[in-house]
């Protein structure tokens, strides 16, 4: 439990991720040496050259770069310029922060295919609003991340449902197990809090004193001149086709078994190459190479601590950091009480390791096994782990969608966890709720 911890306790005290996390690894690094300095200096050499070694790693990250590109282009284009100026200035339809932050949500909430690819768009579409509205970075990281991974986890054809029908296909086999993924997904009572307490947080203009003080946007990324719609549409049409048709290749006609980390990838990809076709009137050759340059390396700086949370979370399961939590409690379950207990649990396991999907792997299989050996609700069991699983995960500021909200609006890290811990807190004790309800009733 220690190299989770303390980089817990160092992003927290020093609010820098790099120090944070580079201490996590160093100390995993440290007890698995047992403490011998040149063995887990080697061990650490080992597991960088291991993960970059991984295609789905450097595909995710090479994806985290482009999404940079894709910004800078986006904007220069004079895209979303466009899109802004015809919300607000010919249909009037967005006209105060209320109407921004819940344009924004549609968004999130429309685009279901990949939590990241929801961050993406987003962030992107949302920046000028917030700027034209005094919406601060805070706010839109929020927004982001709090519509990328709920609504993942509830609109389940994508990548999401593929590693949870996975991991229930091989507890329980192929048949029922579709029936059981989708019963499961009316449970996952903190994504569907998540979602309402943003809400109200828009609607009421629920903002803690952390949230107003935090760094806003410059007036500049809020032009609305020139540009046309086609010039975002396009891109993001042609990306969004481009995540099914992957995931539809890679799953070999069945797209929840396609690969997510290709899916998002070669959307960028081809989304890059559609824009120097697309922008040729409206950017030379020169121009288009030195903004996508320029994006790129707006983003290195958050794709080191990408990679670096990938790290500390392959260190957390190398140390089997989640099998001991859940063997911790296993022994002292109340069943009215084990899908309150598992959603805890599973949040622990998520807020240490950074990873829901990892939580999901080890936490699902518990579940099933408990909830078959207790004669109780499967279904909302397993809705219990994938609760915890994006809870913790949005508490902890070693989580890789996190940064990826952070970078998708430009907001600092840590600021962002800090800033969305409140709401993240309040829509976690309303789903504990709901579980003990629920618990207590099929017991």
């Amino acid at each position: 439990m220690l190299p989770p911890l303390l980089a817990i306790v160092l992003a927290l005290l020093f609010r820098n991720v790099f120090t944070a996390l580079i201490g996590g690894i160093v100390l995993g690094e440290l007890i698995a040496a047992q403490f011998d300095a040149f063995a887990a200096l080697v061990g650490l050499g080992t597991r960088v050259f291991d993960l970059l070694s991984q295609l789905w790693i450097l595909k995710t990250l090479a994806f985290a770069v482009l999404v940079g590109s894709v910004m800078a282009l986006l904007r220069a284009s004079g895209g979303i310029g466009a899109l802004v100026r015809y919300m607000t200035r010919t249909h009037g339809l967005i006209r105060s922060r209320r109407s921004a932050l819940l344009f924004g949500y549609l968004i999130g909430i429309v685009v279901f295919i990949e939590s990241s690819i929801t961050s993406l768009i987003v962030g992107a579409v949302s920046r000028p609003l917030c700027a034209r509205y005094g919406i601060t970075r805070a706010e839109l990281a929020y927004l982001c991340d709090s519509t990328s991974a709920p609504v993942c986890s509830l609109i389940v054809f994508n990548g999401w449902g593929a590693l949870i029908l996975g991991v229930i296909t091989t507890q329980s086999g192929a048949e029922g197990a579709t029936a059981l993924l989708f019963a499961s997904v009316l449970h996952n009572f903190y994504a569907f809090s998540a979602l309402m307490v943003l809400f109200a947080v828009i609607w009421f203009d629920w903002r803690t004193p952390s949230m107003r003080r935090s760094a806003s946007y410059d007036t500049e990324s809020s032009s609305v001149e020139g540009g046309k719609l086609g010039h975002l549409f396009w891109p993001f049409g042609v990306m969004m086709v481009s995540v099914f048709a992957t995931l539809w290749i890679t799953g070999e006609g069945q797209m929840m078994r396609g690969s997510g980390s290709s899916a998002i990838f070669y959307a960028m990809v081809v989304t890059l190459f559609l824009m120097a076709f697309l922008y040729r009137g409206v950017l030379d050759a020169r121009t288009w190479i030195a903004e996508a340059l320029k994006g790129a390396r707006s983003m290195v700086p958050m794709t080191a601590v990408l990679f670096l949370a990938f790290m500390i979370g392959d260190v957390t399961r190398s140390l089997h950091t989640g099998v001991y939590l859940a063997g911790f409690v296993s022994g002292w379950i109340d069943p009215a009480l084990l899908p309150a207990l598992i959603f805890v649990l599973s949040g622990a396991m998520a807020f240490a390791t950074g990873t829901s999907w990892g939580t999901f792997g080890i936490m699902i299989p518990i579940a099933m096994a408990m909830g078959l050996q207790m004669e109780l609700d499967t279904a909302l069991l397993i809705g219990a782990a994938i609760s915890g699983g994006v809870f913790g995960d949005h508490c902890s500021p070693i989580s890789d969608t996190s940064v990826i909200a952070s970078l998708a609006s430009g907001c600092d890290h840590i600021e962002h966890v800090q800033t969305q811990m409140p709401y993240a807190l309040l829509s976690g004790l309303l789903a504990l709720g709901a579980f003990v309800f629920f618990g207590v009733y099929d017991a």
